[in-house]
């Protein structure tokens, strides 16, 4: 596979073996870079996607880890996740909040109130709701780390994206709020800002925001990678190598903070 030729550009070392640790939206992209480099970490895994080709996919390549097809702004549906967690694992040391969308690209007199509403359930509501089921068993087994996924969205004001950075803002100031909140617990919580990732989900912005401005995708794309400083986009393995590090020994003394990875990207 792709991602696991990539692996080895990975740093995945002073992970502890068979860490427990659950990824949100990790059938692919970002998700699946990170969980691949996880389960060469030696860490036990239980992922969820909406994709069920996806889930069946990862459950085919990796048959000893656990993949559940669900929808991060399901109440239900994650709750019934982290029961089985509970049950099987007796704890959790990791949550990596993942899983989001892109939502709609238009102006806010265009946009749907229903498409907004999904955008933020899905990218802002779904991590506060994996959270809640999710630390509890953190809490019970000592401590450990969440990593929550905002974006250069998050820091930089998006026009005509106004759902999605909106949401990503929001990942941030949860971020901030819960650890501070947790960190009595021992569980240290961080924020990793990505900026353009190389993959379809950024051709697919590239091609909607190109539409909505009249130009061609590859006008659209030269725009985009002008206002990244080393003028080239980050593949999803640096996200998967920085998620690594946080939930290692190297990482246990950050928490509370954002983490940009971008190539120093200007703005959006």
């Amino acid at each position: 596979m792709e991602n696991q030729s990539s692996l080895k550009k990975c740093k995945v070392g002073g992970i502890a073996p068979g860490l427990r640790v659950f990824v949100s939206g990790a059938a692919t992209g970002i998700g699946r870079a990170i969980a691949e480099t996880l389960i060469a970490s030696g860490s036990r895994l239980h992922i969820c996607d909406v994709s069920e080709e996806g889930v069946e996919e990862f459950r085919a390549s990796h048959p000893d880890h656990a993949a559940t097809v669900a929808d991060v702004s399901d109440d239900g549906a994650v709750g019934s996740i982290f029961e089985t967690i509970g049950a099987e694992w007796n704890g959790l040391d990791a949550l990596i909040n993942n899983a989001g969308i892109a939502g709609p690209t238009g102006g806010v007199d265009e946009i749907s109130p229903a498409d907004w509403r999904q955008c933020v359930e899905v990218c802002l509501t779904g991590q506060f709701l994996c959270a809640h089921f999710a630390v509890p068993l953190i809490r019970s087994s000592g401590g450990g780390s969440i990593v929550n996924l905002s974006s250069a969205a998050g820091r930089f004001g998006y026009s005509y994206r106004t759902p999605y950075s909106s949401a990503k803002w929001g990942v941030v100031g949860f971020t901030q709020s819960l650890a501070k909140e947790l960190g009595p617990d021992n569980i240290r919580v961080n924020a990793i800002l990505p900026g353009l990732i190389e993959g379809p989900r950024i051709e697919r912005v590239i091609s909607s925001r190109a539409e909505q401005l009249g130009i061609s995708h590859e006008e659209m794309k030269s725009s985009y990678v002008e206002n990244i400083s080393l003028r080239r986009m980050t593949p999803p393995e640096d996200i998967a190598s920085l998620v690594a590090f946080l939930l290692s020994d190297m990482g246990t003394n950050l928490s509370g903070q954002s983490f940009g990875i971008d190539g120093n990207l200007e703005k959006i």
